[in-house]
């Protein structure tokens, strides 16, 4: 499966991590395979140097924007500042294997991934092409 972004989305999300010492989130929106937007949220975890927790507002109003027919939550994505590009041990710890999409950055790279059941990486997650227009 590949996945859609547009190269300016692509290097808004690596701007902000490029910005921060500290893992950045937010979610990645759109709809069927196509990353239209993303809404940057605020990084709640109790360390957030290791860790992210997207903060629930943010969520939640885009759950809400949805069911009014914006575009759909697909996932998110978040920075590993001083690691590489793909799921952590606590990322597969975190993951619901829902399918939803995890963008990780990292390492000054970008991949993608999909959460779900038995799947190769992490036993989690399995990476999604990414196709940056």
């Amino acid at each position: 499966m590949t996945v859609a972004i547009s190269r300016g989305l692509l290097e808004q999300i690596v701007a902000l991590a490029a910005d921060s010492p500290l893992e950045i989130c937010g979610l990645l929106l759109g709809r069927g395979g196509v990353i239209e937007a993303i809404a940057p949220a605020a990084n709640v975890a109790p360390d957030p140097a290791r860790h992210f927790e997207l903060d629930p507002t943010v969520l939640i109003r885009a759950h809400r924007a949805a069911r009014s027919g914006g575009p759909a939550v697909l996932g998110h994505y978040h920075s590993h500042p001083s690691g590489v590009a793909i799921p952590s041990a606590t990322d597969a710890a975190c993951a619901a294997p829902d399918g939803s999409l995890w963008m990780i950055i990292g390492g000054g790279e970008v991949t993608l991934w999909r959460a779900g059941p038995d799947t190769a990486v992490n036993a989690y997650f399995t990476k999604v092409q990414l196709d940056s227009r």
